[in-house]
């Protein structure tokens, strides 16, 4: 597996985490975010890379900062 996979995946990992932690539907961190659901989906699969200005909303919309979301990526 690629590198930059296994940082996608533990990306959509930790998203999900805080998704499930704020108890909040991918449907509802979408709206939130201003995204599709299905785009909420594809990040939490790691199956997305997304830009780093969605990365910023994506924190923000968890409550959260970018720094907690990557916390633990081995680069």
């Amino acid at each position: 597996m690629k590198k930059q996979d296994e940082h996608l995946i533990h990306l959509g990992k930790t998203v999900k985490e805080y998704r499930n932690k704020l108890n909040i539907s991918q449907e509802k961190l979408a709206f939130i975010c201003g995204f599709d659901r299905t785009y909420i989906s594809l990040i939490e699969r790691g199956q997305r890379n997304i830009s780093f200005l969605n990365l910023l909303k994506l924190s923000k919309g968890l409550e959260t900062n970018i720094s907690e979301l990557t916390k633990g990526m081995q680069i």
